[in-house]
């Protein structure tokens, strides 16, 4: 077992897009998205858009044999609907290595912090639907 050998490719521009869905009971999803639903570790959405944030720059410290690499930009996206919430991640590096476990990484544990913040007002809180959506590399 061994880190993938990149040694030999060029830096390029790289881009992807991910996305994670939580499903909450509607009056709860509600309250989150009215802001009503604060505890000592901040509003929902926004401490799950900082998790998101951190986590896509430590994507190689969490995830064996990645490859560490400088994001350069990490927009986090909090959808709310009825009764889902929708995670959209962009990350954007100029890298040997394209950006998809960043984004993923970024969606998770996003998705996992509006679970956590949540946990104590519901009984059924699902995860569901982490994919990545695109990737892209630019040369030049």
């Amino acid at each position: 077992m061994s880190m993938v050998d990149v040694s030999g490719k060029d830096v390029v521009f790289r881009k992807a897009r991910a996305r994670a869905c939580v499903e909450l009971p509607r009056e709860l999803l509600a309250r989150v998205s009215a802001g009503e639903l604060t505890g000592p570790k901040g509003p929902v959405f926004q401490t799950a858009v900082l998790a998101g944030t951190l986590a896509a720059k430590e994507t190689s410290r969490l995830i064996p044999y990645c490859h560490p690499l400088a994001v350069e930009r990490c927009e986090i996206r909090i959808i709310p609907g009825e009764e889902t919430v929708t995670i959209e991640s962009e990350v954007a590096a100029h890298s040997r290595t394209g950006v998809e476990m960043e984004a993923l990484v970024a969606v998770a544990a996003a998705a996992l912090t509006v679970y956590d913040m949540c946990k104590g007002q519901a009984d059924r809180i699902v995860v569901r639907e982490i994919e990545l959506l695109e990737k892209t590399k630019t040369s030049g």
